[in-house]
């Protein structure tokens, strides 16, 4: 079973979304642009390392490059059981499962890079990687520097990052060094991350968690702050904001998703570095870097013929197809938006919507059979109750609807969503702003009692529906 990892600030680097320009999944980063009104293309190509190294620019810049990437490894068919997050990483984790929409996910990582840096600039400090030394004895040498240092990340075994101010990094390496620790290397980063000095922050970032509307998912995410696995969507908002200001548990983490079973970890993302400490944590797993095209190419080869890697099926066209139950499926890849009118029907959080597409078969041709009713869909555990999401949205009970053939139901990155069935529209199978792949399941829509179209002529239909 694959776990993705997602790394944090500090593996940036300029020119990092070069390799990827001229690859389908750049797209995410001019999607990215319209959401926050800022121009990410050139943040990933043509920013130098002093840009990058600005905590407003860096976090954004490298949540969208793991997006890219994601999107990427997404098209090879691989899913994840696990996922986890080094720091920002986090953020970049849940939006991967789920639990955020994309638009939304980006707009808190934007704010939480804003915020942060405000913070860094009231209180300036930076972090430093301790090496040869254990949890224990950074925790010893910061106590003992009697000043604003604190341990900051437990990244591997003899690898432990401290943050603080200046003049408390300078004690506290001081008492590392004579403790045993071999060098001390400063991280490209312009704070003092997870500690008590980011507490200027806190409130802003407490206030865009609130306001996320936050999903269901079925893969758990293992958090920074507990090492443990997390599903409840309720929980992340204390999760996040209790990372903020405390020490990220990653190779506590990361022994976590091989106890759960993990036999192989792939790191979404430039750099390398967390490949390096997952090495060392767990050497029997496999462990595979996706920073590049190439890496992304050579995943399916690195971990073929193991029976435990998750991958979407590619069901046949129209075996076993239904003239009862039918989806609607993305006619190309990007943001979804479903049509005004019908955006109650988006599950709420409670419901038993999967993340993984996998799950219900994200390469399924337009056409491809459902469950034979509402009880074994149920069952399935795909979807549930299709509860309002807020109070904002339309009090209209959209169940039963009748949608004809040909009539849009949402966008697509501003590409029409048809539908070439007539139906019932049962409920969508996304999330509103969430960064759906082509072919990938949208809207359920249950036919008629008497439906006299046959599957030859739904499969005819459904192949020209994609050109509407």
């Amino acid at each position: 079973m694959l776990a993705f990892m997602f790394p944090g600030q500090g593996s940036q680097r300029p020119g990092m979304g070069s390799a990827w320009v001229d690859q389908p999944s750049f797209e995410i980063a001019v999607e990215a642009s319209k959401i926050l009104d800022r121009d990410i293309p050139r943040l990933l190509i043509d920013a130098p390392g002093d840009e990058l190294k600005d905590t407003a620019n860096a976090q954004i810049a490298m949540c969208v490059m793991s997006l890219i990437i994601l999107d990427a490894i997404e098209r090879t068919g691989l899913s994840p059981t696990w996922c986890a997050g080094h720091s920002l990483g986090e953020y970049t984790a849940l939006v991967a499962s789920g639990y955020m929409s994309f638009e939304e996910g980006l707009q808190v990582v934007a704010e939480r890079g804003a915020a942060m840096q405000y913070a860094s600039e009231r209180h300036p400090g930076t972090m430093v990687a301790l090496i040869g030394i254990s949890d224990e004895e950074a925790d010893i040498a910061c106590r003992k520097a009697d000043d604003d240092v604190w341990p900051a990340n437990f990244n591997a075994p003899g690898q432990v990052a401290i943050a603080g101010s200046p003049e408390g990094i300078e004690k506290a390496i001081a008492y590392a060094k004579a403790m045993g620790a071999r060098k001390a290397i400063e991280l490209q980063v312009s704070g003092a991350f997870h500690t008590p000095l980011m507490l200027d922050a806190k409130d802003r970032l407490r206030k865009a968690l609130s306001q996320v509307r936050w999903n269901a998912s079925e893969v758990p995410v293992v958090a920074n702050v507990d090492a443990m696995e997390h599903s409840d969507p309720d929980e992340w908002p204390s999760l996040l904001s209790a990372q903020l200001i405390n020490p990220v548990r990653w190779h506590q983490s990361l022994r976590t998703l091989g106890t759960a079973g993990a036999n192989a970890l792939i790191e979404v993302g430039p750099g390398g570095v967390l490949c390096g400490m997952a090495r060392r944590v767990l050497p029997e797993q496999k462990v595979l870097p996706a920073g590049t095209p190439r890496d992304v190419g050579n995943l399916l080869e690195e971990i073929a013929g193991n029976d435990w890697v998750s991958t979407r099926v590619d069901r046949s066209q129209g075996e076993g197809l239904s003239i009862s139950e039918r989806v609607v499926v993305a006619p190309t890849g990007g943001i979804f938006q479903p049509r005004t009118d019908l955006a109650t029907r988006i599950p709420g959080p409670g419901s038993a919507l999967p993340r993984r597409r996998d799950a219900v078969g994200a390469n399924m041709p337009l056409g491809e059979a459902l469950p034979s009713s509402v009880d074994s869909w149920n069952t399935a555990g795909v979807i549930s109750t299709l509860p309002q999401r807020s109070s904002q949205r339309s009090s209209a009970d959209h169940s039963g609807m009748d949608i004809q053939v040909g009539e849009e139901i949402g966008t697509v990155s501003g590409t029409p969503l048809r539908t070439p069935f007539e139906g019932r529209l049962i409920g969508f199978l996304v999330q509103p702003g969430e960064r759906i792949v082509s072919g990938q399941p949208v809207a359920w829509l249950r036919a008629g009692s008497s439906p006299t179209t046959s599957a030859q002529h739904l499969r005819s239909t459904a192949r020209s529906a994609t050109k509407l």
